[in-house]
């Protein structure tokens, strides 16, 4: 007898252990530094914001003010930041990011430091504060605030001297300390030339990699702001994309060295709009546009705003390559959002959301050539899941894999979006999209990187079936998200 129980106790603990070791659940992958942080992740999901250029340039017809322009020029007569707010809101935008000081030294709110400021406008009879109004509209309509600052400035008259970067960082505290979350703080490259200067009118030059110590810029606005996103040309959180025209590289990495990303130097255009599939930091691409052919709102292109259908092409060339979109939208002389350009951001709108209103992959059965551990915690269905946090992936030593999509009935295809978990880092380097067409699989969209978001647009093509392979990888493939429409 008590040989009989311990062969059923050994019997029974041999069946526990299989039954554990069947069902236990490998680790998930080790991430492909570098990675995000959380505040640049949530910069990804924002995708489309506003750029709003308004100053004495919007009187004067000139898209970089001398900085000699009289402040009573600056009269708009009808502002109303709760139309920019409710127009960017309703066209799909998640934040507004205002030039609160342009070239011209021009400063939108009633600055301490100089009296070329809106104070000295009759603006309200010199009483208005416009940044505070378009930070007001944001938090009606629920849209995320962030500021532009230029470092040049070109009405200063201590520029390009020591004095002056004390001043820049005065009005940077003033708009940090008074305003608040602001989501990114922008600056851009243009530093030095002529100018006013207080009179001088004469042109200043800099040194651009040393003059306003940008380290120490930066650590005095992160004290302020621990979660505010800084873009420039060289980041250090989000990099420029290369170009104003409204478009992230085919293959768009949203990783690169830093140190490689200084002005003039050779191949630097197309190495910020593809990125570095060997870069040391993860420094995303924005891709900032305007919506007419200038920054600031001129009369004479009224008949020059970009049309939806432009808008929707540089939606699929920014957002759908994994970039953020800066869309510059410049009020008119009244201090409106004019009609025209109203009209085209509707009808973007629209565009927009006809060709992504129904998803199809929800009600397709996915299934793939591998899994990981073959546990259905790493299994495709994950994909269709909605849920941002799983994922489909495969065994470490697998740099590719399929994925088979099988609908019910036939549907026609326009798009195709996939998604990484890029918590874990960006690894896709090439992937291709096929449909059974007459009992054959037919090609009909390839790409390179993935990364945040990817939209692969095809021509209509009618079928039941997809499969996409991810050819290659920098380690396992980790994909979060399948969307088909």
């Amino acid at each position: 007898m008590k040989k009989r129980h311990l062969i059923l106790t050994t019997c029974l603990a041999a069946c526990i252990s299989l039954l554990s070791c069947q069902q236990q659940v490998p680790p998930p992958p080790e991430a492909v530094e570098p990675v995000p942080t959380e505040r640049q992740l949530r910069w990804h999901e924002m995708e489309q914001y506003a750029f709003i250029h308004f100053t004495t340039n919007t009187f004067t017809g000139k898209e970089w003010g001398f900085g000699d322009e009289d402040p009573s020029i600056f009269n708009p007569t009808e502002l109303d930041a709760n139309q920019w707010a409710s127009t960017i809101k309703e066209a799909g935008l998640k934040g507004i990011i205002l030039t609160c000081k342009h070239h011209d030294g021009f400063c939108l709110w009633p600055s301490q430091y100089t009296d070329h400021d809106i104070a000295n406008s009759p603006y309200k009879n010199g009483e208005g504060n416009i940044v505070e109004e378009v930070y007001e509209a944001c938090k009606k309509y629920d849209l995320k605030f962030g500021v532009y600052l230029s470092p040049w400035d070109r009405n200063h008259p201590e520029y390009g001297k020591p004095a002056y970067v004390e001043y820049y960082r005065n009005q940077l505290k003033e708009l940090f300390n008074a305003y608040g979350p602001i989501f990114e703080m922008w600056f851009d490259g243009a530093n030095g030339g002529d100018g006013y200067y207080g009179g001088a009118n004469e042109k200043r030059s800099i040194d651009g990699s040393t003059y306003y110590d940008w380290p120490t810029t930066l650590k005095m606005i992160r004290n302020i702001e621990p979660e505010v996103i800084f873009f420039s040309d060289a980041g250090p959180d989000i990099r420029w994309c290369g170009n104003e025209r409204g478009y992230a590289g085919p293959t768009n990495w949203h990783t690169i060295s830093i140190d490689t990303l200084y002005a003039g130097k050779s191949g630097i255009t197309e190495l910020l709009n593809s990125g570095a599939e060997d870069g040391s930091s993860w420094v995303p691409a924005e891709v900032d546009v305007s919506i007419r052919p200038g920054w600031f709102y001129h009369q004479h292109e009224d008949d020059k705003v970009r049309t939806p259908e432009n808008l929707f092409k540089i939606y699929l060339e920014s957002v759908g390559r994994g970039a953020n979109l800066l869309l510059n939208i410049p009020p008119d002389r009244r201090g409106l959002i004019h009609e025209n350009d109203v009209a085209s951001l509707k009808g973007w709108k629209k565009l927009v959301d006809q060709a992504f209103a129904t998803n199809l992959a929800p009600k397709a059965k996915v299934s793939s050539s591998s899994t990981r551990g073959n546990a259905p915690t790493y299994g495709a269905q994950n994909l269709i899941d909605n849920q941002a946090e799983t994922y489909w992936t495969t065994n470490d030593n697998q740099v590719s894999g399929e994925v088979e999509i099988e609908f019910p009935e036939e549907q026609t295809i326009n798009y195709v979006l996939l998604q990484e978990y890029i918590t874990l880092g960006q690894r896709v380097k090439s992937f291709n999209i096929e449909a059974r067409i007459d009992d054959q699989w037919q090609t009909i969209g390839e790409g390179t990187t993935i990364g945040y978001k990817r939209i692969v647009p095809v021509e209509s093509v009618v079928t039941n079936k997809l499969k996409i392979t991810i050819q290659d990888s920098k380690a396992c493939p980790v994909i979060s998200n399948l969307e088909i429409y």
